[in-house]
């Protein structure tokens, strides 16, 4: 192994090894996904996961390390950042951030949405009260999908789950984003993490990746991938079935993940800067051609959650700054957000056009 990719691979070990040891942030584990950086402290156990954007470094969640280590970690990492001339941005931090360092004037936090949490435990109480949840998992298994947990390594080389990763991206309106929302986690460190497959016939039809948030005693379910085949029912089976493994894991925490602009967050979001208030009421109203915020909300809002979390961004600046959403957006999209916006808006138009010919083109005859 080349000297560069031995230590990229030893310092992927150390970052794992910390995550375990202290996961807390729902994304802790995520830091192991392609195109993520890393800084160690070296005061504490301690790493952050970040990358480059724009004059900022966008910080994966939290620094991954003891609650007590959190503000010398951050304020060591945010001198790194300060050397390299960067500000900072804590991207999908959680309460426990916020707590410590949202009081200080240098610090601005902005509200993104919310994240639902289950405790696994309750699940079959939940499906027994939930008769929709119930006729969905009902119309799944009817179809005869089974789900199976698959060793993590068999599903890095499974082609028949690359081709289920491929259809479900080809699905989508804008083109696949990336940092917290990374699809490829096939190609990502995925020891430690748990792989359900659902199979119809014998054939992959979706899968769910889900990543330990260990000091939380959970998991976070970060991937949930469906072919166009796929039946009805068949992502309530995966969760499931998930549900169920954590629950006999003795796990006691689980959640799917932020939903942007989710109205469990509104009287957060209420406490954003105008402007980025008027931008998100506007992405509600209008992009969800492109991005679902309705529909993630709803498919999580119906499985019942335990409570919802809100989520935020936390930027070492005394006003959160439209620099520090535009790195956001880069560092999602992986381009430029414009780029990514023409793009979509593009797309969109293409399918449009695509409808109208086909509203206008005549029928074909009837064949005798």
């Amino acid at each position: 192994m080349p000297a560069g990719e031995a230590r990229a691979a030893d310092s992927r070990d150390r970052a794992r090894e910390i995550a375990l040891a202290h996961g807390w942030n729902s994304t802790s584990y995520q830091i192991l996904n392609p195109g993520i950086k890393y800084w160690f402290s070296t005061a504490h156990s301690a790493v952050v996961g970040y990358v480059h954007r724009d004059h900022m470094l966008l910080a994966a969640g939290a620094p991954v390390c003891d609650e007590e280590a959190l503000p010398a970690v951050c304020k060591e990492f945010e001198a790194f950042a300060k050397a390299q001339g960067c500000g900072v941005c804590y991207v999908c931090a959680e309460e426990r951030l916020r707590r410590v360092l949202g009081g200080a004037s240098r610090y601005a936090a902005i509200a993104l949405g919310a994240q639902p949490v289950w405790n696994p435990h309750t699940w079959p109480a939940i499906i027994r009260h939930r008769s929709s949840l119930r006729a969905q998992l009902h119309r799944a298994m009817n179809k005869g999908v089974e789900v199976e947990t698959v060793a993590a390594q068999s599903a890095a080389r499974d082609l028949e789950l690359r081709r289920v990763l491929r259809e479900w991206l080809e699905g989508r309106r804008l083109p696949p984003l990336h940092f917290l929302v990374e699809p490829n986690v096939l190609d990502g460190d995925l020891a430690g993490r748990i792989v359900f497959v659902a199979r119809r016939r014998g054939v992959p039809t979706a899968f769910l990746v889900a990543s330990p948030v260990r000091a939380r005693n959970g998991y976070l379910v970060e991937l949930l991938a469906r072919s166009a085949t796929a039946p009805n029912g068949v992502s309530e089976l995966l969760i499931d079935a998930a549900m169920r493994r954590f629950a006999g894991d003795g796990c006691d925490y689980a959640t799917l993940g932020l939903v942007a602009l989710a109205h469990a967050a509104d009287e957060e979001i209420l406490r954003n800067p105008g402007w980025l208030r008027m931008l998100m009421y506007f992405a509600r109203a209008h992009a969800n051609r492109f991005y679902s915020f309705r529909g993630l909300e709803h498919f999580r809002v119906k499985m019942a959650p335990d409570r919802w979390e809100s989520i935020y961004a936390i930027s070492n600046e005394p006003r959160f700054s439209i620099r520090s959403l535009y790195a956001m957006g880069g560092a999602f999209s992986g381009i430029a957000p414009w780029a990514a916006i023409a793009r979509g808006v593009l797309r969109a138009v293409g399918d449009e056009f695509g409808l109208i010919v086909g509203l206008l083109r005549p029928a074909s005859a009837p064949q005798r």
